[in-house]
């Protein structure tokens, strides 16, 4: 799941991806006629809404992308960045910006697309924009109880309309339709030059529009692979049926103690239960947790195998599975609870003198494991603390 970066694409590769694309947008821009004033003022003035139908467009067809980039599993919508919300600042900016863009053509973007190609406009604007830079740079500390006050967060409208994702995405695409239709009108009537719509341009917007809610529609009627993915895991059927990997307490605490730097034992219960007590040398990865993207390195290891435990049988399975889903990592499942291990390997009491051979053997087995256990815990915390050096006064001499 995305982003791509640095997961599929390095860093540094991002730069030049990210430089391939400034210059395909500027040249989308620049074919677009965006370098041209005319045609960006035609906004406000009413003769030509081309910046507008863009935009439009592009915001339309972004979110549909992401809707179902994020419904496939492709895209983890939680990693994406949205910019916090400070009220006043973006009033006052947005006031400033609209200004700008009226009397001087041009908005950041297309007037370096326009200063690209060599028009002096863009470069004035440019140059403008520049100084407009350092002088906000340089009186910051007098706007800046402005440009903090009401920080409202990173909110999303959607949200705060109280509209699922594919709701607002059909009304955005609508308002966006009749948007497109409007402006045709408003623009027929300010230049009072008639322009008919094409038979072929009405299909193309229809189909369009039947598209982007045939797309919306997928989002909010089929199942995400998260929601697959989770009835999957969780469905008994699949738990009884699956060959899992199990192994016994005894086994485990024979790994931990002889095989310890080949295997991760992973508990799967809630922080809180971990704190209280877990198995020697585990690492706590709730099973609500497991297919996020910090933990990929774990799950896509081929060199040491994941031993899962947790409470109860479901829990654990369920982790299991998850897994699976999460890379390719060897697996293999406790199918002793924590509970059951740690009053074998916690209380060891010696059995009665007329005990079986076999009673006294498995004693004297868990006994060692846990003595083991206990040296090998206490040796793994001493390698976190730092090294005491004492200062010594050198004696002898000549």
């Amino acid at each position: 799941m995305g982003p791509l970066v640095p997961y599929l694409i390095s860093n540094e590769f991002n730069l030049m991806i990210a430089l391939l694309a400034g210059i395909g947008f500027g040249f989308v821009l620049e074919q677009a006629g965006f370098s041209s004033t005319k045609k960006l003022a035609g906004l406000f003035y009413g003769y030509d809404f081309t910046v507008l139908k863009v935009f439009f467009t592009a915001g339309v067809t972004a979110m549909i992308g992401v809707l179902l980039f994020g419904h496939w599993g492709i895209l983890e919508l939680s990693l994406i960045y949205i910019n916090p919300t400070f009220l006043w600042s973006a009033l006052l900016g947005g006031a400033i910006m609209g200004l700008g863009f009226i009397i001087g053509g041009f908005c950041p973007g297309t007037s370096i697309c326009a200063a690209a190609i060599g028009k002096l406009d863009g470069v004035a604007f440019v140059f403008g924009s520049a100084l407009g830079i350092v002088a906000f740079a340089e009186s910051f500390p007098f706007f800046e109880d402005i440009y903090l006050a009401e920080n409202w967060g990173p909110l999303l409208i959607n949200e705060q309309l109280g509209l699922s994702k594919p709701v607002f995405a059909v009304l955005l695409t609508a308002i966006a339709l009749i948007a497109f239709y409007l402006t045709h009108l408003i623009e027929n009537k300010v230049t009072k030059h008639p322009t008919e719509v094409t038979p072929k341009k009405r299909i193309n917007y229809v189909v369009a529009g039947v598209l982007g809610f045939f797309l919306i529609g997928i989002v909010g009627f089929t199942p995400s692979t998260e929601e697959i993915i989770e009835n999957r895991v969780s469905s008994p059927q699949r738990h009884a049926e699956y060959p899992f990997n199990e192994v016994s307490s005894d086994q485990l605490a024979f790994e931990i103690a002889n095989n310890f730097h080949q295997i991760n034992i992973i508990d799967v219960r809630s922080p809180e239960a971990f704190e209280e007590y877990h198995l020697p040398l585990a690492i706590n990865i709730p099973a609500d947790e497991i297919m996020d993207r910090k933990w990929q390195k774990i799950f896509d290891q081929k060199i040491k195998t994941n031993y899962f435990y947790a409470d109860g049988e479901s829990l654990a399975k369920k982790a299991y599975l998850l897994s699976n889903y999460a890379g390719k990592s060897a697996n293999c499942l406790l199918k002793d609870s924590s509970a059951e291990f740690r009053l074998i390997y916690s209380n060891i009491n010696p059995p009665a003198a007329t005990a079986s051979k076999e009673l006294l053997n498995t004693y004297h087995y868990r006994k060692k494991l846990a003595e083991d256990m206990d040296k090998l815990v206490e040796a793994m915390s001493n390698l976190n603390k730092p090294v005491e050096i004492k200062t010594a006064v050198v004696k002898g001499g000549c």
